[in-house]
């Protein structure tokens, strides 16, 4: 659940590219766990609001070293498109949070990794790309995994398990905004304005639900923020020294590490029908990421 700004300059270490991408992975896990913890002590809207405000002040000093510091970066000829982008991924953050809160870390990543299928499926309708009959095929096996998880047929199904997928959905439509701004704009405009946008939506949002902070949690709230710049830090090094196609497959290992945590720290239990979804979700996932990949 994350936004980058990828530089220009790649060099060609796939096998750096991809220790990084694990490194990541392993820093956002830990950031879910931290969230979660959080937003079961304390307003969600809160959490996210004091977040976005490290995360404002970490685009604006990137943006202050780049060539054309803060009012070059932030140009843009689609302010409306960049501002939507960055309020809907502060709200897709506050959805997966809450999910966090009444799902548990596992069963929330498990659905939310379906999100690389929703994006391949959108697309086609909101794009204008061409999706092939393989491509489609990962997509219903994906989503196959997705009703495993959820089992809408076994008794009284849970509405709460829509809201992961909810999470994910909203991710989707994000990245495809993304790539439609990418279109007109720097990779590096639009990281500003996820940033100072998402502020800007937390701010209004949050302020109304401000509430005493123990002095351990602001310690926790400190390794959030910390952890938020260090995660997206690393992606950008990552994506510095690979392609994409060569590092996006070890993003799931973020399952791996958020079930741990889970487990671990919060008492979860992995489901049968979750590890099997999961499992189906996964391997959809890699197939379109190869076909993304023999496209290129």
């Amino acid at each position: 659940m994350t936004d980058l700004a990828r530089p220009t300059a790649q060099t060609n270490n796939a096998s750096a590219g991809i220790m990084l991408m694990i490194a990541a992975t392993v820093v956002f896990a830990l950031q879910d766990g931290i969230s979660r913890h959080l937003a079961g002590e304390y307003n969600t809207f809160m959490v996210i609001m004091v977040r976005y405000w490290f995360f404002a002040l970490f685009v604006l000093a990137l943006a202050a070293r780049s060539a054309g510091g803060i009012r070059g970066t932030a140009r843009t000829s689609q302010l409306g498109v960049q501002v939507f982008r960055g309020v809907l991924l502060a709200a897709e953050i506050c959805v997966a949070v809450y999910a966090f809160t009444v799902l548990g870390l596992v069963e929330s990543i498990a659905v939310f990794i379906c999100y690389p299928l929703l994006v391949a499926a959108l697309s086609g309708p909101v794009l204008g790309e061409v999706v092939g009959w393989r491509r489609w095929m990962a997509i219903g096996v994906g989503l196959i995994g997705v009703l495993i998880i959820l089992q809408p047929g076994m008794g009284v199904f849970d509405p709460l398990a829509i809201i992961p997928f909810l999470s994910a959905l909203m991710f989707a439509f994000y990245g495809l905004i993304t790539r439609y701004a990418a279109r007109r704009d720097s990779t590096a405009t639009s990281f500003f304005w996820t940033g100072i946008a998402g502020m800007v939506f937390m701010t209004a949002v949050g302020m109304w639900h401000w509430q005493p902070m123990s002095q351990q949690d602001w310690g926790w709230m400190g390794a959030l923020c910390l952890s938020g710049v260090l995660g997206h830090w690393l992606l950008i090094k990552c994506y510095e020294m690979a392609e994409a196609s060569a590092v996006q497959p070890f993003a799931y290992f973020h399952l791996i590490w958020a079930a741990a945590l889970g487990v671990v720290v919060f008492d979860e239990t992995i489901r049968s029908n979750v590890a099997i979804g999961a499992a189906i979700i996964v391997a959809a996932g890699l197939f379109t990421l190869w076909r993304e990949r023999l496209k290129g």
